[in-house]
């Protein structure tokens, strides 16, 4: 029963440990096994720590056996990624330079737990400690990053599984663990599971609460978090146990969360779904293998045809989203710093390019369920590529002269706008995983993740990574 676990998910594990077919401590040693075997090539860890997983595991048996009811994910091993706080694990990142032990849990990662996940540890991230600041102002160069200890794609180790989410989507992929927990600001969780190809969900802001609980801070104003799985309906479980108002967020959303787990068996027939291409602008930042990206995935959403839906080319044109960004974020360029507010004009056409697309979009629902996309028209990079492209090369990149736009072209505009999004496995191109973007208005995430199980479902991908 243990070597079927790896590819298992995670609520199929969870019935069988509710059920008494295995035990929790079963499952964790066999995930345990397979991050010693191979996180040496896919570096998807930051810190594991396996006593207290396992001391997690046997209080998750004592409970089944007691006859307690169980969470919708018990015994399920779970990881993080770094820069959230988990009760024993340092804090990471630009986040926490000192690097603290956490005392306490992140409160979508503290649900996870009530539901009955077990954290394993924390999974790498892009170039923890970066300052962002410095990258502005150097005209869209970062520096300073220790690539060997940056995540591998387990399609090709020479290669990167993306930013930033990076360790968490490289896990899934490998089978190291069935659900991981990443953060998206501009593409993170999504973008990761493209490369890696895993299931990557970006929810409305907000509907997992967020809040610091050392540092008054309010949740992050575009910053998401979200599951990475190998189904669409692990990510509608483990949403839906992070989800919901919390009185300790001043910003999180106050009403009920949607059910996004009931109907999603029920499929999309009878739905319209749009798919664009390029968002009427992304092809700005299209590079040597993009038409052949689009093309697959193309067909892939066609597929949507197949199970009584219709898929519609969509003429929507939306406007570059990258210089509003800047300026609506105070992260204008200008050499004074992350909190330098831009100039009033610049701030203006941010605010009328941000209204032009919200408006585009709602238009565009008013006709059509969902919105279909490629979710990058890249596929990963080897790691000496992807370091120029951050580094050196850098400010090659046309039009504003740094890769962020370029990787995030087709992503980050719904972080700006508060759009939810989902990424989809949507085939290989040359042996490397590409992504199928699922696009909802605010509070679609059932409507999404019913969309996204239905294609799964019916299209599913059986190849497995080389490093698995």
């Amino acid at each position: 029963m243990t070597a079927e676990l790896t590819w298992m998910s995670a609520t199929a594990i969870r019935d069988l440990i509710a059920g008494g077919e295995v035990r929790a401590i079963e499952v964790t040693e066999h995930f345990l096994d397979r991050i010693a075997e191979l996180d040496g090539t896919v570096r998807a860890f930051r810190n594991l720590d396996a006593e207290s997983a396992r001391r997690q595991a046997v209080a998750a048996d004592a409970a089944q056996a007691s006859g307690a009811a169980l969470g919708a994910l018990h015994g399920v091993p779970v990881s993080v990624k770094e820069h959230l706080r988990v009760e024993g694990f340092p804090t990471m990142g630009e986040l926490d330079p000192a690097k603290a032990v956490a005392t306490d849990d992140e409160l979508g990662i503290a649900r996870l737990r009530g539901a009955g996940a077990i954290v394993l540890g924390t999974n790498t991230m892009m170039a923890s400690g970066v300052d962002l600041a410095s990258m502005v102002n150097d005209g869209g160069v970062f520096s300073g990053f220790n690539w060997d200890v940056e995540a591998r794609n387990p399609w090709d180790p020479s290669r990167c599984p993306g930013w930033s989410s990076s360790g968490g989507a490289a896990a899934v992929a490998a089978g190291l663990v069935p659900l991981a927990i990443g953060t998206d600001g501009g593409g993170s969780t999504r973008l990761p599971a493209a490369y890696s190809g895993v299931f990557g969900l970006h929810p409305t802001p907000n509907l997992i609460p967020w809040v610091n609980a050392d540092v008054p801070k309010h949740s992050p104003m575009m910053m998401t978090m979200g599951p990475l799985t190998r189904s669409a309906r692990d990510a509608a479980v483990a949403l839906q146990a992070m989800a919901g108002p919390d009185g300790r967020d001043f910003t999180c959303q106050q009403v009920d969360p949607p059910d996004v787990v009931t109907g999603i068996d029920d499929g999309v027939e009878g739905w319209s779904f749009a798919w664009t291409d390029d968002y009427g602008f992304t092809d700005m930042y299209a590079q040597a293998e993009s038409t052949r990206v689009i093309d697959l995935v193309r067909t892939a959403a066609e597929g949507f045809t197949t199970l009584g839906a219709s898929v519609v080319p969509s003429d929507v044109a939306l406007r570059d989203f990258f210089p509003g960004f800047l300026a609506s974020t105070y992260l204008y360029p200008t050499g004074g710093g992350l909190l330098e507010p831009p100039p009033p004009d610049q701030w203006r056409a941010a605010l009328d390019t941000r209204q032009h697309n919200w408006q585009k979009l709602r238009e565009l629902f008013t006709q059509h369920d969902l919105l279909l996309s490629v979710t990058s028209q890249l596929v990963a990079r080897p790691i000496e590529e992807w370091a120029a492209a951050w580094t050196t090369a850098g400010p090659s990149f046309e039009p504003h002269h740094t890769f962020a736009p370029v990787y995030t072209s087709h992503t980050h505009m719904f972080n700006w706008l508060g759009f939810p999004a989902m990424s989809v496995p949507a085939g290989l191109l040359d042996g490397l995983p590409v992504g199928l973007q699922i696009v909802g208005r605010p509070g679609s995430e059932a409507r999404i993740l019913r969309a996204a199980h239905a294609f799964g479902t019916a299209f599913p991908r059986s190849e497995r990574p080389p490093v698995s």
